[in-house]
């Protein structure tokens, strides 16, 4: 437990940062699982639109330092290559 003044503040600040990366790591995980759905059912239209949404989403996740930059590419290469097998 912090004992001084400024130990408190750090606390709370580091919960308040947990909580945001928490649930932008969520929306991200969300958005992810919509691109794969859209895949599942073969809908390429669907799959398409929510590849365009989510490939933003990681890059910016990556930029914040919120997931490795290596970590988002490689996310989006594989989502982007799982799309292209229905466009084709």
């Amino acid at each position: 437990m912090a004992n001084h003044k400024s130990a408190e503040k750090r606390d709370r600040q580091s919960k308040a940062r947990r909580g945001r990366n928490i649930a932008a790591k969520s929306a991200i995980k969300t958005k992810v699982k919509s691109v794969l759905e859209a895949v599942e059912i073969k809908d390429k239209e669907k799959s398409a639109a929510a590849l365009k949404a989510t490939a933003p989403a990681l890059a910016r996740a990556a930029a914040k330092g919120l997931i490795h930059k290596k970590n988002a590419s490689r996310k989006i290469s594989r989502l982007t290559k799982k799309v292209n097998t229905l466009q084709g």
